[in-house]
């Protein structure tokens, strides 16, 4: 069965559903649907679009269907979805915050968060080296804070975090240095002196968007990472192209994932 396959949907088609605020841009829908049909599995994954003040009624509302197996979490929902679920991997009870969760076998929620894990892989799979680098993450939102935790899983020895929310970027930043091993400090747009940089920011998903960092100062040397995957090349990834920067998309850290994804979905509901 190759990717354009899927099964035939029924009334016994199990359902995933992905949200976020907005939603037009995520690739999961067509990737996970078709990841599951590869496993043999009959379930779909459609976007639902859910702004932050409907989230506690749209919570509410999908714990009560029942053929409802399994959430994406998205921007913004990502720390406020951590508080609907009933257990937690290690990794979300650190970061507090969900970017996957599962039904269990009581009706309640289980929630993991894989994006670090992505992006570290996309990293590597595009020539990139985390381990002993110098890493500016920019970002510490749900995802900024997955991939801080994963970098510094990966061995970075050094990682300054930029956000324009100081309150956000000085939490994520105390979290980190509580884990240890490498040295954590407030960064800038400034990416001058850095061998790894993670935009882990919305920019460049709107025309218009500022630049996270100033691309004038990138080092062919460095390593440009992203999260955003529409459009799939953002104006950072084309100036780090331009410049001589070794890169990997937002669709290259989704397709890192995906598997990832398919498995915690797919996992036993009573063992979380």
């Amino acid at each position: 069965m190759d990717n354009t396959d899927t099964l035939p949907l029924t009334g016994a088609t199990r359902l995933n559903i992905i949200v976020g605020d907005p939603i037009a841009q995520v690739k999961s829908p067509g990737g996970m649907t078709a990841a599951f049909a590869e496993r043999g599995h009959d379930g779909i994954v459609v976007p639902v679009h859910i702004t932050s003040p409907d989230l506690d009624l749209f919570m509410d509302a999908a714990g009560r269907i029942k053929n409802l197996d399994g959430i994406i979490v998205t921007i913004p929902h990502k720390f406020s979805c951590a508080k609907y679920c009933k257990s937690v991997t290690d990794r979300v009870r650190f970061l507090d915050t969900v970017n996957i969760m599962r039904r269990r076998e009581d009706g309640l929620w289980h929630g993991d968060t894989v994006d670090g894990i992505g992006f570290v892989k996309a990293v590597c799979a595009n020539g990139g080296t985390p381990k002993g680098s110098k890493a500016l993450l920019v970002g510490a939102g749900g995802a900024g804070s997955a991939i801080a935790l994963a970098l510094l899983e990966a061995g970075v020895r050094e990682l300054a975090v930029h956000d324009g929310d100081t309150a956000r970027r000085d939490a994520l930043i105390e979290r980190l240095r509580a884990h240890g091993g490498a040295q954590i400090s407030a960064g800038s747009p400034i990416p001058t002196g850095f061998d790894l940089i993670a935009n882990a920011t919305p920019a460049g998903m709107k025309p218009g968007d500022a630049l996270p960092i100033d691309v004038n100062l990138l080092s062919p040397a460095s390593f440009v990472g992203c999260v955003v995957t529409s459009p799939a090349i953002t104006p950072l990834i084309a100036a780090a192209r331009r410049v001589g920067c070794r890169t990997s998309t937002g669709t290259d850290m989704y397709m890192a994932l995906q598997g990832a994804m398919v498995d915690f979905l797919l996992a036993d509901t009573d063992k979380p």
